[in-house]
């Protein structure tokens, strides 16, 4: 199991994917972000077969979910399985405050730093000696909400073909296809609720 699909419960909140980061007590986390200059938006509760989860933001106002999991078994975030998560991105107002909250929180620490020019740097940071995402800042020019989010990517056994199935599904691209560092291709696309998603594989 990688994700699930649900109605929100609060009048006129916008279709989107939300990454949720795992913690071993979901109560204290929360407690801790909120200390930390972030906002709890659904306390702690349990869901039923699942684990414990709460909804969150980070002090610069992207919202993720925190998860408990009652079954320490399999992982939704697998760099080396299609479908699976592959990537978290975070666009934010301050990279540099993002790195180091979510480094207290999760203990990730920062990795390599690339120049974008006028879009400032990209920042990946890694998990038990891993890359798993990076940060930018928001930009005007990027497409999705003028707000900090996180956009997840999943892992996919070929672009070109998973454009076609996009498309053909009534879903849209809005960036892409195109190479990054290491061989590997991205797209950034919107199914046809609107939630934006990106996928990374082969060409």
């Amino acid at each position: 199991m990688v994700a699930g699909l649900w109605v929100p419960d609060q009048p006129g909140m916008p279709t989107f994917w939300m990454v949720y980061f795992t913690t071993n007590d979901c109560d204290a986390a929360a407690k801790a972000i909120a200390k930390a200059g972030g906002t709890v938006h659904k306390q702690p509760a349990d869901i039923p077969g699942t684990g414990r989860f709460a909804v969150v933001t980070d002090p610069q106002g992207a919202v993720f979910g925190l998860l408990q999991p009652l079954d320490a078994k399999g992982n939704a975030f697998d760099q080396k399985q299609q479908g699976h998560g592959n990537w978290h991105e975070l666009m934010t107002t301050d990279p540099k405050a993002a790195m180091a909250f979510y480094g207290r929180q999760f203990g990730w620490k920062a990795s390599t730093s690339m120049d974008m020019g006028e879009m400032g740097s990209y920042d990946l940071f890694g998990h038990n000696g891993t890359d798993i995402g990076g940060m930018m800042r928001l930009s005007p020019n990027m497409p999705g909400p003028q707000m900090p989010f996180w956009l997840p990517y999943f892992g996919a056994d070929g672009i070109d073909a998973a454009v076609a199935r996009i498309t053909k599904a009534g879903g849209k691209v809005v960036n892409g296809p195109h190479d990054v560092p290491g061989g590997a291709f991205i797209v950034v696309a919107t199914d046809p609720q609107g939630a934006m998603f990106a996928l990374v594989g082969p060409k």
